[in-house]
């Protein structure tokens, strides 16, 4: 039997990325979707693609969110929320303007922020528990040199997921909230991100030079690990952190030439 079979799940930054892998991941594995994102024309295809549902949505914008659950209470209870959608802006924080400083936060955690706020009512109304994944980073659990104000917003997201882990705890409505904190992952969002240079990063040089286990991840790999969080195997897990970054904050390793 599928390990999502009957679940009913929103994935918010779906149509590309870790969202997109997440998004297939799930729907392999039985679970109903609603997919989110800004890229209209990318979510519509993979929704058709995977018989899923698809809204656009701002999610640092309230007014959308009503629309998004209601879409997920037609097709059962809701089970899974799968905060997604995030930006990276780069620049040291005297140089970055504090549009952009807000811009990041609105989307970074704001957005997760309203997703938990309306997601949970809709848990707790089906009586059946659920799972709530905030996406994190790497950069949430460390500083890092030209990312202080993306780091702010991951460092936030962090411990928001382990406050609302105890908020559910407390009131005993059998929703678990963790967090997954991918390393370098080979995703569209690196040609979003000038580098210095102004030009394009290469996620696959940059892991080859500072990864333990000498390559970037891939969108799949942070699925996988999205899915034993959505999924029954994870039922004793709330509060933690998932770190997916093939070694990087475990420390430094030179690796060994034959």
């Amino acid at each position: 039997m599928a390990l999502l079979e009957g679940k009913v799940g929103i994935i918010t930054g779906a149509a590309s990325g870790i969202g997109e892998a997440t998004a297939r991941t799930l729907a392999r594995e039985g679970a109903k979707l609603v997919l989110t994102d800004i890229d209209d024309s990318a979510g519509l295809a993979l929704a058709e693609e995977l018989g899923a549902v698809y809204l656009h949505l701002d999610v640092s914008e309230e007014d959308g969110w009503p629309a998004v659950i209601a879409a997920a209470d037609k097709l059962g209870r809701l089970d899974i929320m799968v905060a997604n959608a995030g930006i990276g802006i780069m620049g040291t924080a005297i140089d970055m303007s504090l549009k952009d400083w807000r811009r990041q936060m609105a989307i970074n955690v704001d957005g997760v922020f309203l997703s938990v706020k309306y997601c949970i009512p809709a848990m707790r109304r089906a009586g059946n528990g659920g799972s709530i994944i905030m996406l994190s980073s790497i950069a949430g659990l460390r500083g890092s040199v030209g990312l202080a104000g993306y780091s702010a917003s991951k460092g936030a997201v962090r411990l928001f997921a382990k406050s609302m882990a105890l908020e559910c705890a407390q009131a005993g409505d059998g929703i678990r909230v963790n967090s997954v904190h991918p390393g370098i992952i080979a995703t569209p969002i690196w040609t979003k991100i000038p580098a210095r240079s102004n030009a394009p990063i290469d996620p696959y040089a940059m892991a080859a030079a500072t990864v333990p286990l000498g390559k970037a991840g891939e969108a799949s790999e942070i699925a996988d690990g999205i899915l034993f969080l959505a999924s029954d195997l994870s039922s004793h897990v709330t509060g933690s952190e998932l770190v997916i970054d093939g070694g990087l904050t475990a420390g430094r390793a030179t690796r060994m030439v034959q």
